[in-house]
Order: C-alpha cells, then structure tokens, then sequence
C-alpha cells in the first residue's frame, strides 16, 4: 500500500509538473509574510510611497489607513478622511465606502473608492489625490463613474491601469462580473460616452466574481479577480484567480485558453491553514518585485480579517504564483 501512494504521488507530479500552470495544491500554498502591529484589514490596496514608508488603505472607517516603515510592522494611522463626502450618502446611509485603490501618476497620489449597500448595484466610484499619499491629505473630487439597478453591472471594487497610454479603470462585483472603462488622466474620471467592456464572468447566477486588478507583466496583461463568497469569516469560500491577454481589453484566457468570460482563471491562492477566505487582492510593487496584497479570515481568531502579504513569482511559462 505504502509502495503504491508512492508510486501514484509520484506519477500525478509528473502529470501536474506537464500542465501549463497547474494549480498549487492547498497544503503546498506558502503563508502570508508575517507582519506585526495593525494587522486586522479587508480589501487591503498597498504601496510604498516616494518618501518610503508604506502605506495601506481598505475597507472601514472612512477608508482606513495604516502605515509601516519596513512593510511588516503596521500601525493604525486612521482614515483617509475625517469625514464623508457629503455625496456618498446618495448610495448608503452610513457614509461607509469599500475596496480603495491607490496609485501615483504625474507628481500625484489617487485614491479610487466605491460607495454601495449590499445587494445593489445603486453603486459609485470616486476619486481623491493627495501630494503625499498620507492620511488626512485628500482632497474629494467626486464620482467617476456610476451604476443603477438598469444596468447589467456593478461600479465597486475599482483599479487603475495604464496601458497603450491610456489610463483604465476595472471595476466590478456580481451582477455580470468583470468591466473595464477608460479614464480622462487629467480629471480621473470615466470618459463620456466611452464603451464599458466586459473582461470575466461566470455562467451560472449569482456570477460570483469580484474585486479585479489587473497588472502588466512582459507581452501580457494579467487579470486577478476574487471568486466565490467573502465577509463570512471562517465560513468565506474566497480565492483568486487569473487570466491574461495580449491585449488591455481581452480577451482574458487561464492557461488552458478557457476566456475568463466563460468561467476560465487559473487559481493563485486560496484559503489554507489557518488562512481562510484569500481574496480582495490587489498587486503593488516594492523594490522590483510584485507583491500580492490580500485579506484573510485568521481561523485562530475568530475569523478576523487580517492583512496578507505574499511575493509573486513569474514562471517561466509567464504565469504567476505566490511565494
């Protein structure tokens, strides 16, 4: 018996090592770098700013913010701003925004957010910038882009993207998935009249998908997303995945050429250990390595989420995993 579980071990490495990017297994999935502090986070976006600190905003509070000088210890630095924009009560009535995306582009700081409730897509993005990237800093601005209850998509979960040297947007959350609008780079906001393309969904209700990003690495573009359900501590069934185009607007295919909007993405992460729920992720760069920023459900604490912080590698048929 022991002789046979060897001999067949043996033979579905073989298999998996032949497939293009084969999945990790769970127990093979490597813990979250370990990080001290303010540890409790959800849908973390992270970058390390020109003075070198690092910072990271999320969901909670108005926007909340932590800060770190050596990206493992983090301290709670409070919120983006002291009070909510007076719009945002347009969309909900706790003034409380979700899933913030930071980025820098000529000499300044953006911080995109969403504004919604559960189970609706009566739903808004907007838009702040800031000369240092620090909480307390931002000026508002406004909507970029919105969606109503006629629409076949949802404006939340919203990250940037240069590409062919125009600046994008994707967003979504249900619904029907995955979209991607065009940005005018000097005001931040969603071109008029501008098409929304559709990059992933899946085929059966409630479409399942959230959270994209999306990230240039060589000839391809990259799209992570968020699958399956968050937000029910160790009960969340959250992973992300990834397909990749040629092009910013797809089609986006996993490593068997299944498109994303089909069902398709190669799996980058899921829960494992004590790490529950992997997802809301977004990818930042440090010192030429991108880093995967997500949050999990800690088993062994109650199903808190807690800020996770793996490295990606690229292979070298160009997909990426975790380290």
């Amino acid at each position: 018996m022991t002789i046979r579980r060897t001999l067949t071990a043996v033979a579905t490495a073989a298999v998996l090592a032949l497939l293009p990017n084969a999945a990790q297994a769970a127990e093979s999935y490597p813990d979250p770098r370990p990080v001290t502090g303010q540890q409790i986070i959800h849908d973390p976006t992270v970058i390390r700013l020109k003075s070198g600190e690092y910072a990271a905003y999320s969901t909670g509070g108005v926007i909340g913010a932590r800060l770190s000088k050596d990206g493992k210890q983090w301290d709670d630095a409070g919120n983006a701003f002291a009070e909510p924009p007076s719009w945002w009560y347009e969309y909900n009535n706790t003034g409380d925004p979700w899933a913030p995306d930071i980025s820098y582009r000529a000499g300044t700081y953006w911080l995109y957010y969403a504004v919604s409730s559960w189970g609706t897509n009566h739903s808004a993005i907007g838009v702040a910038t800031s000369p240092s990237g620090l909480p307390g800093t931002w000026t508002d601005h406004g909507k970029v882009f919105s969606s109503e209850k006629t629409d076949d998509w949802n404006a939340i979960d919203p990250a940037l993207i240069k590409a062919d040297g125009k600046l994008w947007m994707s967003f979504g959350s249900y619904w029907t998935g995955i979209r991607m609008v065009e940005l005018n780079p000097a005001t931040g906001k969603a071109v008029e009249g501008a098409t929304v393309q559709h990059l992933a969904t899946r085929p059966d209700l409630p479409y399942a998908v959230e959270g994209p990003y999306i990230v240039k690495h060589g000839r391809y573009y990259y799209l992570f997303a968020s699958y399956d359900a968050c937000c029910s501590g160790v009960n969340s069934t959250y992973k992300i995945k990834v397909g990749r185009s040629t092009d910013i607007k797809g089609p986006y295919v996993d490593s068997t050429g299944k498109p994303m909007l089909e069902g398709g993405g190669d799996l980058v992460l899921e829960g494992h250990g004590r790490f529950i729920g992997t997802g809301g992720q977004s990818v930042f760069q440090d010192k030429g390595s991108d880093w995967l920023a997500y949050h999990y459900y800690d088993a062994q604490d109650n199903g808190t989420p807690k800020l996770g912080l793996n490295r990606l590698s690229w292979k070298a048929n160009g997909w990426p995993s975790v380290l």
